[in-house]
C-alpha cells in the first residue's frame, strides 16, 4: 500500500510538472509572438524579438507579465501604443491618420502601369 502511495505521489508529481514546463512553453511561444511585431526603439531595424537590447529584453519581461496576468495579445498591443505610440507595432492599424501610407503604394502602381502602358502601346 505505501508502495502504490509512493508510485501515486510520483505520477502526479510528474504530470504536474509538465503541466508546468506546457504552460511555461505557452507562455514563451506567446511572448515570442507579439516581440516579433513590436519594432525595438533603441535597435534600427530589428525587432524587439531579435534585439539583445535592455529596452528590448524589458519589453520581453513585460509582455510575460501581462500574459501572466491574463491580459490578450490586443490588450498588450493597446498598453504598448498608448506608451509609445503606434510605430512602435510592424503592423499598424488602418485609419486616418496613415491612410496616405496605406493609398500611396498603390497610386505609384497604377501610375507605373499606365507610364509603361503608354510607353510600350502608344509610341
Amino acid at each position: 500500500m505505501i508502495r502504490l502511495t509512493k508510485y501515486l505521489l510520483l505520477i502526479s508529481f510528474l504530470i504536474l510538472s509538465f503541466q508546468k514546463l506546457s504552460i511555461a512553453n505557452n507562455i514563451s511561444s506567446e511572448v515570442d509572438k507579439i516581440s516579433k511585431n513590436l519594432r525595438c526603439l533603441i535597435c534600427q531595424g530589428q525587432s524587439v524579438y531579435d534585439s539583445q537590447s535592455d529596452f528590448a529584453i524589458s519589453m520581453k519581461l513585460l509582455i510575460k507579465n501581462k500574459i501572466e496576468n491574463g491580459e490578450s495579445e490586443d490588450q498588450i498591443y493597446d498598453y504598448l501604443k498608448n506608451q509609445y505610440g503606434e510605430w512602435i507595432v510592424y503592423d499598424p492599424e488602418f485609419n486616418k491618420k496613415n491612410l496616405i501610407l496605406w493609398i500611396f503604394p498603390l497610386i505609384l502602381f497604377i501610375f507605373g502601369g499606365l507610364l509603361i502602358y503608354r510607353k510600350v502601346f502608344i509610341n
